[in-house]
């Protein structure tokens, strides 16, 4: 941690120093991206504008310029600038970070802290920034890849303004790319096709690109490198997913609305992506199963037992023959009429039951095992349906004390269009059997 406390000295000799350092912006002006956030218009760019920088939470994939905009953030506003890890730090360290900050205070000097990783930091760790936050202490500076809302104390989060910034694009990154090639003096031995993979390859992640940069820089070649010749040489760099972060709920929430939305391609897409990242089948099978009875319902009940078959032919198949089964259980929930009517009635009927409390049933439809539970009424009037015209006896099955409600309205919308038509034929005849 000595390096926390360092002041300018005797310039030291430099021994060799990444591409990706030696990019590293000089102001907030040379960064790539993030317009949104460090823009005239964005909120940080507003906060430098007004000079009243206030603790910040970055929010973002890696290699999006987290650390690089902290460094920048504090040369702007004239503050000592320090970095801890929540990995690699604790309690004893962050006792140091603070007394250190406390002593600049007293010196006229303010510290911008730049917390990587922060939501590794436990619920104590994370309070203890709170009392030198609201001091002027240490202006706090987060960096995250995973959701604040769920990761970080609402104590903190109230103190601080999240900032979300977005993986690059792919102008982005070639314009990364070119300012790399102008650092090294030349331009890396590769076509256009190539050249477009490389950056694809980083998968927005500006870090990872000028690493792929050098390491293609290091080549000996007589010629461009074609596209293919780049991928044998070069492996691709996994997808970022994290199958208990975000990344896991982003995109099973991208699969959902998909296959609400009834649009089997960008379905399918979101399917493999999860596939492709390392995903549990078994856990696509739940979630399916859990669509076709949530969006679907009885609009078509057949999309249920799709869903189970598909989950059944897994179990048999295993990988990756049965992923196909699942694939094709994605398209039929696309493709099938949507209706929620009973997902909209069960919890209309779950909140009436917390509601009413133990309301009991009416004596008609109780049962009598006894005599004294005769004698008390239990089954008396009642009406056998079967006994009685068209089946139907319209006896009234609620307790007495409460309001007939209606929870299921089923829609005019594939085979619910037959179950309103038998939903309206039993309210008609109820009516009819209770004024006779």
């Amino acid at each position: 941690m000595a390096d926390l406390f360092d002041t300018p000295g005797e310039a030291k000799p430099e021994g060799p120093r990444p591409l990706a350092d030696r990019l590293r912006p000089k102001s907030l002006s040379e960064v790539i991206g993030q317009q949104q956030a460090i823009g005239s218009d964005g909120p940080l760019g507003s906060m430098l504008m007004a000079k009243s920088l206030t603790s910040i939470i970055l929010w973002g994939p890696p290699g999006v310029g987290k650390t690089t905009i902290a460094r920048l953030l504090a040369r702007e506003t004239d503050l000592h600038f320090v970095q801890i890890s929540a990995i690699f730090s604790g309690v004893p360290e962050l006792k140091k970070v603070f007394e250190a900050a406390r002593l600049r205070r007293l010196n006229g000097h303010g510290t911008l802290l730049f917390v990587d990783e922060i939501h590794r930091f436990n619920k104590a760790q994370q309070d203890s920034f709170l009392p030198h936050m609201e001091d002027g202490t240490i202006l706090l500076v987060g960096a995250t890849t995973e959701n604040p809302s769920f990761e970080l104390n609402a104590a903190v989060l109230s103190r601080a303004q999240v900032i979300v910034l977005e993986r690059l694009s792919l102008t982005d990154m070639e314009r990364l790319l070119q300012r790399a090639e102008q650092e090294l003096g030349r331009a890396l031995p590769l076509t256009g096709e190539a050249r477009e993979s490389l950056t694809e390859m980083a998968d927005g992640d500006g870090r990872a690109l000028l690493n792929l940069v050098e390491q293609v820089a290091a080549w000996r070649v007589d010629r461009p490198l074609d596209r293919t010749q780049l991928s044998n040489r070069l492996m691709r760099r996994a997808a970022k997913y994290d199958k208990s972060g975000d990344e896991h709920y982003n995109l099973i929430s991208a699969l959902h609305k998909s296959v609400r939305g009834s649009d089997p391609d960008g379905a399918l897409y979101w399917f493999a992506r999860m596939l492709e990242g390392g995903e549990d089948p078994r856990f696509l099978a739940r979630r399916l199963t859990r669509m076709a009875v949530e969006d679907i319902g009885l609009a078509d009940p057949q999309a249920q037992t799709q869903c189970l078959d598909a989950w059944q032919t897994y179990e048999r198949l295993g990988s990756p023959e049965g992923e196909l089964a699942l694939a094709q259980a994605v398209v039929y929930l696309a493709l099938a009429p949507k209706s929620n009517a009973v997902y909209v009635a069960y919890k209309a009927a779950r909140t009436a039951a917390r509601e009413t409390g133990s309301l009991m049933p009416p004596k008609h439809i109780l049962n009598a095992p006894t005599r004294m539970m005769k004698d008390q009424g239990y089954g008396a009037g009642y009406a056998y349906d079967h006994d009685a015209e068209d089946g139907f006896s319209g006896q009234n099955y609620f307790p007495e004390s409460m309001r007939r409600p209606v929870y299921y309205a089923p829609l005019e919308r594939g085979f619910e269009r037959e179950l309103k038509k038998r939903a309206d034929y039993f309210a008609k005849l109820r009516l009819k059997r209770q004024g006779e």
